[in-house]
């Protein structure tokens, strides 16, 4: 890869490109990061936020009919999920991912690199369960493996064969570390796409590594007669900083290979779900951002979506999806001193400025409210 190809114009002449008869070519992802399961599970109010986020998420995947779900980390808000947290979501992914429909991608790479667990391979291929809607997951900070063997929340889900977990690294004990990313290559028809997939390492330690050279190896597909190694479309997730308040405590994206394509950027809360260029490196970065507002900054007020993604060879189509069951959030500036009709040495005065301020807010929340009956008091945040 040279890095130069205009990907925007690809994704704009494959616009054209998708009709009904490449749906077997066409390969239908649907993507979504830090669900945060179980988060604020006491308080009364908004116990039920993250669970309606994700099952919103899961039924969008059922209607649309994509091949599997990608989830990029932080599916749990706890290292250690509580039992309600647990049971409910192995409820909604077993009624969502359980089902006879038939799954049309193959898996051909050798899978018990990619999934090392006990049984070694990718959970709709067990001839005991009919899984008709994969889920695809990495770990990020909040859920990471953990303890003398090494286990993550995820592990759970994954030992009940209702999540595929992957990406997840052994790091060794002593200096940097070293690791060895297998991608799951995946094939339908004739596009095949290479998921790379990097679960959360301490963003230190990460970017110590990414500039120790032969610690990070990118294990690329063997070249057949078929398919030659440029043919391949390859993604990757990872679950890191991105914001550079300190560099090492980033991960900057130019660390990253340039054979990848698209790269799926989980643990950043801000939706910024249209892919966007990064300039020299010749792929696109998508970051879908939170689908519940655990911080109330004003990067978490934006809309909250999920990201259709269409691939057909080496073109992609990307649609984002608003998601609607998520508790609407309100953020606003008030500088006092531009308030003309409040005595500023006046407390009271003061209080009942905010609290008009706070009461519009809510107004303007209902307004917008799609369903009127069902609309949720809104976070209010003022500044």
């Amino acid at each position: 890869h040279s890095g130069s190809s205009n990907k925007t114009e690809d994704y704009l002449a494959f616009n054209c490109a998708i009709s009904m008869e490449d749906a077997s070519n066409t390969l239908r992802v649907l993507v979504a990061t830090d669900c945060h399961l179980g988060y604020m599970e006491k308080d009364e109010v908004r116990r039920h936020d993250s669970f309606e986020s994700f099952e919103e998420i899961c039924s969008i995947a059922e209607k649309k009919k994509v091949d599997f779900i990608l989830l990029g980390g932080d599916l749990f808000h706890e290292n250690k999920p509580s039992r309600s947290t647990l049971v409910r979501t192995v409820e909604i992914l077993r009624q969502y991912c359980l089902g006879d429909q038939p799954v049309q991608f193959q898996v051909v790479s050798d899978q018990t690199l990619n999934f090392p667990n006990r049984f070694g391979h990718v959970n709709y291929e067990d001839p005991h369960y009919n899984v008709g809607l994969p889920v695809f997951t990495i770990h990020g900070n909040h859920d990471d493996p953990a303890g003398v063997d090494n286990l993550s929340a995820v592990d759970i889900l994954s030992a009940c064969n209702l999540v595929n977990y992957f990406g997840k690294m052994d790091l060794g004990t002593s200096g940097v570390g070293q690791i060895s990313i297998f991608p799951i290559l995946i094939r339908k028809g004739s596009t095949s796409v290479a998921l790379y997939g990097l679960g959360n390492i301490r963003d230190e330690r990460l970017n110590r590594m990414f500039q120790t050279p032969h610690a990070v190896q990118w294990m690329r597909p063997e070249a057949q007669e078929e398919c030659q190694v440029s043919d391949w479309f390859n993604i990757l997730v990872l679950h890191q900083n991105r914001i550079k308040t300190n560099a090492k405590n980033a991960i900057n994206e130019h660390f990253l290979p340039r054979f990848l394509d698209f790269v799926v950027w989980g643990h950043e809360h801000e939706c910024l779900i249209d892919p966007q260029e990064i300039p020299g490196m010749g792929f696109h970065v998508t970051q879908p951002g939170s689908s519940v507002a655990t911080s109330l900054i004003d990067g978490e007020s934006k809309p909250k979506h999920i990201l259709l993604l269409e691939i057909k060879g080496n073109q992609y189509r990307p649609t984002k999806i608003p998601l609607q069951s998520v508790r609407p959030f309100e953020y606003a500036e008030v500088v006092l001193k531009d308030v003309p009709d409040i005595d500023q040495s006046d407390h009271n005065s003061i209080l009942e400025h905010l609290d008009k301020v706070v009461r519009n807010l809510i107004e303007k929340s209902n307004k917008r409210a799609v369903n009127k009956a069902e609309a949720k008091l809104p976070l209010v945040r003022i500044k």
